[in-house]
């Protein structure tokens, strides 16, 4: 094994400057190279340009919606193996259903716990052999 182990890279789509500074400096804490961006009309270029390993993806967001976002990435066959786990402070059934139809891997609802939030980001990021 190497030392120069890649970290992954986690991109933070997320408007409210509470949330992503919140989640910005989780996922740094817990070994992650994350990444921000606050407008939804954005977030599909900065996906391309970067392709992170994981995307925590809010739904409600200036522009383009999380779901738009979500569809937009996994119509691109270059972007197959981004995870996207989606966030949002609707927590009823037809929201998380609606972003699993466009292919979100996970789904969380906003307030979240952190031991929550980590145990979703461990998941699609680190799975078991």
């Amino acid at each position: 094994m190497t030392l120069l182990t890649r970290r992954h890279r986690v991109l933070v789509v997320e408007d409210e400057d509470n949330i992503a500074t919140a989640l910005n400096y989780l996922m740094m804490r817990e070994g992650y190279e994350p990444d921000r961006i606050a407008n939804g009309g954005e977030a599909l270029g900065r996906i391309r340009a970067t392709h992170p390993d994981l995307v925590l993806l809010d739904v409600m967001l200036p522009e383009v919606s999380g779901y738009d976002i979500c569809a937009d990435v996994r119509r691109d066959p270059g972007l197959s193996d981004v995870k996207i786990l989606m966030m949002t402070a609707r927590g009823a059934a037809n929201e998380r259903q609606r972003g699993m139809a466009v292919g979100a891997d996970g789904f969380i609802t906003k307030p979240f716990e952190l031991r929550e939030l980590r145990n979703e980001v461990r998941r699609l990021l680190e799975p078991r052999a």
